[in-house]
């Protein structure tokens, strides 16, 4: 468990927050509280594809990761703009670590803007730092 001085920290630092794996567990238990989980899922999926070494593993967890959240009606379809979607489904031809970079970048900016200061506010954050 984070000591309240660290938990006070995420209110300013969404990276700090998900770098954090207690962090990260509250948060989506938060989200998930919320039904809204699906953003800081990919995020988590996006930083687990970009430690992927092999072209062969990239190439299917790059697949799963745009079944699970891209496409249009999957299962945690992330909200991303359309220009951004292209872009993500062009860079799939042929995966690199830097793929979903879009997409993450602007799903990082969602949750900061969005589900952090709701996060702050929660019970969940709230016991966190007393």
């Amino acid at each position: 468990r984070p000591s309240p001085e660290e938990a006070l920290q995420w209110r300013d630092s969404l990276e700090k927050l998900l770098q954090n794996s207690y962090g990260l567990a509250s948060f989506l238990t938060f989200l998930r509280s919320e039904f809204s989980e699906e953003n800081a899922e990919f995020w988590v999926a996006c930083e687990d594809y970009k430690k992927t070494k092999s072209p062969v593993k990239m190439a299917e967890k790059a697949k799963k990761i745009y079944e699970e959240f891209i496409q249009t009606e999957a299962p945690k379809e992330v909200n991303i703009d359309h220009f951004t979607k292209a872009v993500t489904m062009k860079n799939l031809v042929d995966p690199s670590p830097t793929s979903f970079d879009m997409a993450q970048k602007r799903i990082f900016a969602l949750m900061e803007k969005d589900s952090l200061p709701r996060f702050v506010r929660s019970e969940f954050y709230q016991e966190l730092i007393k």
